[in-house]
Formats: structure tokens, C-alpha cells, sequence
């Protein structure tokens, strides 16, 4: 007989340790976690292989601040059990495509 309730499969355990971890990623500029702010727009994860896509409050955040989140998503999410690869996706930002380039290579 089967129990009544939901099987959670691995990577939807994985999704959840992502969101979670991203709550203690913080905006350097303003000081508040990018989750707050309503920052993230997907967390996928696929056998493992993760894409976290998010943006940042303006288009034109300082490019610094913007490597640095971006950075910090990137390391944080890959040192998560179960994690085989990590892909970080900055949309909506004038830097978008060299900030993606720069941490993902």
C-alpha cells in the first residue's frame, strides 16, 4: 500500500537547499538578501545541474556590485550537496552578457 503525500525527488531537494542558501546572498550596495528584494526569477535544476536567473534593481547597477552577486550565487550554490554544476544567469542588465561570460567560464 502507498502512503498518501508527495515524493520529492532529488532535485527538487536540491531546488530547495538553492533557495535557502540564496537568502544569505546579499546585495553589497544595498545590504539587504537579493531574496528580500525579490531578485530571483528561476531556480532550475536538472540531474544536478543547476541555473539560478535573476536580476538585479536597476539596469545599470554598478557592474562591480552586480559580479560580486553574481559571484557569491555561483559559489554558495556549488558548494551544495548533490550540486554537479552551476549556472548563473543575470538578465536585465546592461553588463548581462560579460557578467554571465566572466562567472560561468
Amino acid at each position: 500500500m502507498e502512503k498518501t503525500g508527495v515524493l520529492v525527488s532529488e532535485d527538487d531537494k536540491i531546488r530547495r537547499s538553492i533557495n535557502e542558501v540564496l537568502k544569505t546572498v546579499v546585495d553589497p550596495e544595498i545590504g539587504v538578501p537579493i531574496t528580500e528584494m525579490n531578485l530571483v526569477d528561476e531556480v532550475k535544476v536538472d540531474g544536478g545541474n543547476a541555473t539560478v536567473v535573476f536580476h538585479l534593481t536597476m539596469p545599470f547597477c554598478p557592474t562591480m556590485f552586480a559580479l560580486q552577486i553574481a559571484q557569491d550565487i555561483k559559489q554558495k550554490v556549488k558548494s551544495l550537496d548533490g550540486v554537479k554544476s552551476v549556472n548563473v544567469n543575470l538578465v536585465k542588465h546592461v553588463k548581462a552578457e560579460e557578467i554571465n561570460k566572466i562567472v560561468n567560464q
